[in-house]
């Protein structure tokens, strides 16, 4: 790779930080807000469903506009300005926690988040095909695979940072208008954070055209119910972020109501969470670099236990959190190992085992209590991890000159993290199934992704090469 292109890629990377960074803070807002202004489980989930929502209308604007104009958009404005404009917008959205915060107005909040995942839209549909055009093709997974690690780097340390910045190292969430006060200067420095990285971008060398781009488009429509595997899949990846976000962004309250864990002392276990998917995502990703299998099947125990330490490592900045507990993860990090090896390259059959190892863990986690109750719904993270390219590798494949078109379609669903938080979050009322049974709709989620996969590997859909290289860049994380 040219120095151009490793500088490029190096600023290139920081917007994949920043989707993770903010879709796993979302997990801190919940209980903060739900507190401070006395929500109902349900409404808290809104944080969630304005934000994944958004992704579904930038991408249907983003797709429309393009059918509009009969030219990809990003042609027109260039990848790099993509890149600017997406900033610019997600720094206004995080601008708007400021008077939310002081009017103590949920609405407002909810605006501004929406804003900032218009922003993450945007930017993530210039983004993914940059970090494959800077370089040669062969190396183009690996790229993606680098830009995914940032991407969990940003979901692991977010709940820390913004536990810390709200209850402090010490502090406790009894106070609560303090403690909404406190979601001001986390985001002042996230809509500066925003603005700098666009104006880096402006000056850096990143392109504003692909290497590969020939300025033409294809104007033929892709006719969805033509291919079964593509609007099955759509489904899919709807239940997919449903289940991952959803479990996380309910997690808090669990915590409260089941274990006597306060809002103040959360954030190591949604740490973990996302730091599962971080775990799952570095072993998958080392099979995109050309190493020798003997050295590719170290470095898949390697990589997965240094993700581990690196969650380890930044839980123990807080003096408080006793991370000794969290040993015993090594068990179903071990069983996550054991099942990627079983199932390299074969998508489907991957899908399978890891949807029902998802209902496993959600079953231990709603029929045990203590550490192993946690644990149990924590681990939903590590069999997610490789869920987004098994379900997206099956839906595309065969589409031909329609990949493009599917894969906006697929994107839009990302939806489904909004809505299935929602729906849990009514059903986690007292008076209906409570916190802790809320969880069937997870089971439910995994069940129809089990039945996808069976379905995929039964009509001989083709093997994709290297799937489980590659990883969910969407920040849902």
């Amino acid at each position: 790779m040219s120095k151009n292109y490793k500088s490029a890629l190096a600023m290139l990377v920081s917007v994949f930080f920043f989707w993770g960074f903010v879709a796993a803070g979302n997990t801190i807002l919940i209980p903060v807000f739900k507190k401070s202004l006395d929500l109902q489980q349900w409404q808290a989930q809104l944080i969630e469903f304005c934000f994944y929502v958004a992704y579904a209308v930038g991408a249907l604007a983003y797709y429309l506009i393009g059918r509009a104009r009969g030219k990809d958009i990003l042609n027109t404005i260039g990848y790099k300005n993509g890149l600017i404009y997406g900033l610019l917008i997600s720094a206004m959205g995080a601008f708007l926690f400021l008077p939310a915060a002081s009017f103590q107005s949920f609405p407002l909040m909810l605006t501004g988040l929406f804003i900032v995942g218009l922003g993450f839209s945007l930017q993530q549909v210039a983004a993914n095909p940059l970090a494959i055009s800077l370089g040669s093709k062969e190396t183009g997974s690996s790229r993606l695979s680098m830009a995914g690690g940032i991407n969990n780097v940003g979901t692991t340390i977010a709940p820390i940072l913004l536990s810390y910045a709200i209850f402090g190292s010490t502090g406790t969430a009894e106070n609560t208008v303090l403690s909404l006060e406190s979601v001001k200067l986390p985001y002042l420095i996230l809509c500066a954070a925003f603005i700098i990285v666009a104006i880096a971008i402006k000056f850096s060398k990143i392109p504003n055209q692909l290497a590969d781009d020939d300025g033409t488009s294809d104007n033929e429509r892709l006719r969805i119910a033509d291919y079964p595997g593509l609007w099955l899949g759509m489904i899919g990846i709807f239940v997919y972020v449903g289940v991952e976000v959803s479990t996380a962004a309910n997690l808090s309250e669990y915590l409260k109501m089941e274990a006597g864990i306060s809002e103040d002392n959360v954030a190591p276990y949604i740490s973990l969470f996302w730091g599962s998917l971080m775990i799952g995502r570095w072993a998958a990703s080392v099979g995109a670099f050309n190493v020798p299998k003997a050295t590719e099947n170290l470095l898949r125990v390697i990589a997965p236990l240094l993700a581990f330490g690196l969650f380890l490592a930044i839980n123990s900045l807080k003096a408080s959190t006793d991370i000794s507990i969290f040993y015993p993860y090594l068990i179903p990090i071990a069983v996550l190992l054991i099942g990627a090896h079983l199932t390299s390259n074969k998508p489907a059959k991957q899908l399978q085992l890891f949807a029902g190892l998802g209902i496993v863990s959600l079953l231990v986690g709603m029929f045990n209590t203590g550490m192993l109750s946690i644990f149990g719904f924590i681990s939903v993270g590590l069999f997610c991890s490789t869920l987004w390219p098994c379900v997206f590798d099956l839906a595309t494949s065969g589409l031909g000159k329609f990949k493009s078109q599917g894969s906006a379609f697929l994107i839009m669903m990302i939806m489904g993290g909004g809505f299935v938080s929602v729906f849990q979050g009514y059903l986690s009322d007292e008076s209906l199934l409570g916190i802790r049974h809320s969880y069937w709709v997870g089971v439910v989620c995994f069940a129809y992704l089990a039945y996808y996969g069976s379905y995929m590997l039964k009509n001989k859909t083709p093997v994709v090469e290297n799937s489980s290289s590659k990883i969910d860049l969407i920040g849902t994380e």
